[in-house]
């Protein structure tokens, strides 16, 4: 089982006292931000960082490596794991914070080291490499400091609990400070729960949890400092110890015991010293309040308001009999009042804010002041700076009773080749000069013959194809293409007529259209659209066209423009047919009713004129309203 661990010199020393210690387990996790504490200059004077062998737990006095994650030469990136490591409680991994290169690899996998020593050196740049890597780091390896001794207080309670030690975040860091708590006492602690937030010599750090269990006791306030290995809080597995573990935190000095005087002190002196209870208003902690949880509880059975009562316990601490005390005193009860719970308020000019999101934050080079947080107590997390920089995109909730969101496509589809082949034709004729003309066409003779016509197989493509192409007859110019030399002009009339396929867009001809009968079109169209479907088509049979149709009416579009294919004259885009009120001096009202369609005729402006457009619209408006006879031969 693995655990991720950010830091490359998670450093805890291993001479803590075991039975004192608060125990670094296998599933917490130190968050920190330097990569090693230790520099080495080569004679070149290029920068190398070590990467030392990390203290996962306070027992752990060596560790193997199980598997190197990148190899030399290899880039780092911040946050990226780079090692394996075997403990004395499990595997865990170790990520990198700062980018870099893995320069030199000294421990190999399956050999153990030391905790302290030297496994690995990193690079500032790629050109340092071979400059790092001649570093003799076993030379350079430096024994880890001996950890200082906790100061000692009464004897411990006869119960199961545990210390929070100042932990060693780099091997260079003596001391640590408090930057908050995000417990307060009480509060019960979940496994993997970050309790507080510890600055040391190279940044803010998080220290996460390892057993369930409840703050009892908070011996370093938030904005003071302790010595690594010093008892900063107590933990406790049962509630109904936290009195207990309160009244021993008394006895105990978030500092190392200072050096004994050569003249002892007189007993009774120390004793009555110790006995003196300590009254600090609760209100002087700002917005916390510092109170056990049974004193919690009678408050809120009470309806005392905590931040006016004065605590007498460990630390100005509000015990039971104070809150006794109050409501004894005349405090106004306000039944069914319950206590707010404690809210953490950053210390002066500290931004709250997760490891990683610090990291990713220096990458993009954002000001984390400019990120609202919406981790615990308003932190910025690693989502809240990938959501800044674009890298995330927010999640969206849906309203209460609301259907659940459809999932759509996202992301970069490759085009087919059909589909790149079109866009590459549809870019090829934004050079083209063009114009554009457009027509109404009453369709009710049109319409009547095609439903003649439909029983046979004649559909209304073929129909319009059939149109098109007795018009051209009379405008041969429509039919025609541009050439730098003049005007091509096409014998054949050939239509083509663009179809909609899956994966992209194609045009089967009808070749001859204004030479063939209207049922033999009708059946060269059915096979086209069969072939087209299928991807069976000749490049004779969808590259020939002189002239093309576009027709969107079948799906309720009124009007719109085609683009101009490359190599052609024109094409016609077909719109929806309506129904319409137009003037007729025959009817009862002076008004009836009529079908229209718009067509929108696109030309080569070249060698097509706006004359030559508006006059093929002319004439395939009268066979479409009144040639039924050449239509259905």
């Amino acid at each position: 089982m693995k655990f991720h661990v950010l830091a490359l010199s998670l450093l805890v020393s291993a001479a803590l006292d075991v039975s004192d210690a608060f125990h670094l387990p296998a599933n917490r996790r130190i968050q920190t931000f330097n990569v090693g504490g230790k520099h080495s200059f080569t004679a070149l004077e290029a920068e190398a960082t070590k990467v030392t062998m990390p203290a996962l737990s306070s027992t752990m006095k060596e560790g193997r490596i199980v598997q190197w994650l990148k190899n030399e030469g290899d880039a780092i990136e911040a946050g990226e794991a780079i090692m394996v490591v075997e403990s004395d409680k499990a595997d865990m991994d170790v990520e990198a914070f700062e980018d870099g290169f893995l320069a030199k690899i000294i421990t190999q996998e399956g050999e153990s080291a030391p905790v302290g020593e030297t496994v690995a050196l990193i690079a500032a740049s790629e050109e340092e490499i071979n400059e790092v890597a001649s570093v003799d780091a076993s030379s350079e390896a430096a024994a880890p400091a001996p950890a200082p001794v906790p100061s000692e207080g009464a004897a411990a309670p006869d119960f199961d609990f545990s210390k929070v030690d100042m932990p060693a975040l780099s091997s260079t860091m003596k001391e640590g400070k408090v930057v908050s708590w995000l417990k307060a006492e009480g509060d019960p602690i979940s496994a993997g729960e970050a309790i507080m937030v510890v600055e040391s010599d190279k940044a803010d750090m998080d220290v996460e949890a390892f057993d369930d269990g409840y703050l009892a006791a908070i011996i370093t306030e938030e904005g003071e400092s302790g010595a690594v290995g010093a008892p900063v809080a107590l933990i406790a597995n049962d509630e109904k110890d936290i009195p207990a573990l309160q009244a021993y935190a008394a006895t105990l000095s978030g500092a190392p015991a200072a050096a004994a005087p050569t003249t002892p002190q007189p007993a009774a002196a120390v004793s009555k010293a110790k006995a003196a209870p300590k009254v600090v208003a609760a209100a002087a902690t700002g917005d916390r309040v510092v109170a056990s949880p049974f004193a919690k509880k009678r408050a809120a059975e009470l309806g005392i308001d905590l931040s006016t009562v004065t605590g007498t316990g460990p630390n100005g601490r509000i015990t039971a009999s104070d809150v006794a005390a109050a409501a004894s005193g005349g405090s106004t009860l306000k039944k069914g009042a319950v206590a707010e719970k404690p809210k953490h308020t950053p210390a002066a000019g500290v931004i709250a804010a997760t490891p990683t999101a610090r990291a990713l934050a220096k990458k993009a080079r954002i000001d984390l002041s400019s990120i609202v947080g919406t981790g615990e107590f308003g932190r910025v997390t690693a989502d809240d700076v990938k959501l800044a920089t674009g890298e995330k995109k927010p999640e969206r909730k849906p309203a209460p009773g609301a259907p659940a969101a459809v999932e759509l496509p996202e992301g970069l589809v490759p085009f087919t080749g059909m589909q790149r082949a079109v866009s590459k034709n549809m870019e090829a004729t934004l050079s083209t000069p063009i114009f554009r003309v457009s027509r109404e066409i009453e369709m009710d003779k049109f319409d009547d013959l095609y439903k003649q016509l439909k029983p046979k197989g004649v559909t209304v493509s073929a129909l319009l194809a059939k149109a098109c192409a007795l018009a051209i007859e009379k405008h041969p110019i429509i039919n025609s293409s541009y050439s730098p030399e003049g005007t091509v002009y096409n014998k054949d009339i050939n239509i083509a007529m663009a179809v909609a396929i899956d994966g992209g867009l194609i045009t089967p001809t009808l070749k001859y259209a204004n030479e063939r009968g209207i049922l033999e079109l009708g059946e060269n169209w059915k096979e086209l659209v069969g072939k087209a479907k299928s991807g069976g088509l000749s490049p004779d049979e969808y590259q020939s066209g002189t002239f093309t149709i576009t027709n969107l009416g079948m799906f309720g579009v009124s009007q719109f423009d085609a683009i101009l294919p490359s190599g052609m004259g024109g094409i016609l885009a077909i719109g929806a047919t309506r129904e319409v009120i137009v003037p007729d001096s025959q009817a009862v009202l002076g008004m009836k009713k009529a079908k229209k369609m718009t067509v929108t005729l696109t030309c080569d402006h070249r060698q097509i004129y706006g004359a030559d457009g508006a006059l093929f619209l002319k004439t395939l408006a009268g066979v479409m309203e009144n040639d039924m006879a050449r239509l259905s031969k």
